[in-house]
């Protein structure tokens, strides 16, 4: 089940996916304040979310670390 913060994070990634810099800076604060579940709900859902955005793509580096 996903969290109130995870859903957030989501959101929040949503509307910043216009600029991959501003994206990638979200994200890193998104995986420094989840849990480590929601960090792989998010991953997850990045996945899904990236496909059809290739210049976000490069920003799932951040989730291998």
């Amino acid at each position: 089940m996903a969290t109130a913060m995870l859903e957030y994070t989501k959101t929040i990634l949503q509307k910043v996916s216009f600029d991959s810099r501003l994206f990638s800076r979200e994200l890193k604060k998104a995986i420094s304040r989840l849990l480590p579940n929601e960090v792989e709900e998010l991953k997850y859902w990045l996945q899904q979310f990236t496909t059809d955005k290739p210049e976000l793509q490069t920003t799932l580096i951040y989730l291998k670390a």
